[in-house]
């Protein structure tokens, strides 16, 4: 592996020390350096487990946001000298051999910015983590809409037609577990600060593909107990609507040149033409 070290970071908000002991088990490997725990939440039980584990830097911070949470992770990884950087939740977790597996893949794969594995729910099931680039209807729309025209659109958009055995080149990855090349992020930029929840991973992975490839790749395999926050509080719905329009209005609402030709050139790659 060439001696390729990771760094890693994990957001944390009044987090079940059970998940985040969970968590830190599959990091257990030689290669990773660093784990970064930025807590939004500034609470001293975190603080004190994550003292324990040596390789574990702890970050007190008021609630700025999940992507801001992570930047000031990265800023820190950039000056580490670290060649990868994980972005992780709290709720994965994997063998830890599988984070040798990801490096050996971005060590042979050199015009690759990120990779996502395999994501799956606690019972096995798949998570369609690697999507289209989503317009308005796929994340606003979608919640107003009849049942059966969602899931029309749900097929489409999270590509339920791909067996995720092969590896696909995709403009957006969910953000439970992105594996990046950290360097780019010094062409590209790192996570914008503007979205406060939500809507920050699909912006770094279609920034990213605009420059490298951006990866699927179905070598490896994680756990992600996905909770699903705005469908069950209120907050989190208004939270998760405010920041899709903040979106929308960086990207377009209806044009947007990159989402049509990206989508399109996806969706023929897997012969799918509806």
């Amino acid at each position: 592996m060439n001696g390729s070290m990771i760094s890693v970071s994990i957001v944390t908000y009044n987090t079940d020390l059970e998940e985040l002991k969970k968590c830190f088990n599959s990091l257990k490997n030689s290669i990773v350096d660093k784990i970064y725990v930025v807590d939004n939440s500034s609470q001293s039980y975190i603080k004190e487990f994550c003292s324990k584990n040596a390789k574990v830097v702890y970050i007190a911070s008021p609630n700025v946001g999940y992507g801001a949470a992570h930047n000031k992770a990265i800023r820190m990884a950039l000056e580490s000298g670290s060649k990868y950087h994980l972005v992780l939740n709290s709720d994965v977790f994997f063998e830890p051999d599988a984070l040798d597996k990801l490096v050996d893949y971005m060590n042979n794969n050199e015009d690759v910015a990120q990779v996502q594995p395999n994501i799956v729910y606690p019972n096995g099931e798949m998570q369609y983590t690697c999507r289209l680039l989503p317009t308005p209807a796929n994340l606003i729309f979608r919640r107003f809409l009849p049942k059966r025209m969602v899931e029309g659109l749900n097929y489409r958009y999270q590509l339920i037609m791909f067996d995720h055995k092969t590896e696909l080149n995709v403009p957006y990855h969910q953000g439970s577990f992105m594996f990046f090349r950290l360097e780019c992020f010094t062409k590209v930029g790192l996570f914008d600060e503007r979205f406060f929840m939500y809507p920050e991973d699909i912006d770094i992975t279609r920034r990213m593909h605009k420059y490298y490839r951006t990866m699927f790749w179905p070598g490896v395999t994680v756990v992600h107990a996905h909770r699903a926050a705005s469908y069950k509080s209120k907050r989190m719905l208004k939270i998760h609507m405010w920041n899709m329009i903040k979106y929308f209005t960086k990207w377009g609402w209806i044009f947007d040149k990159e989402r049509k030709e990206w989508n399109k050139q996806l969706l023929n790659e897997l012969n799918y033409n509806s």
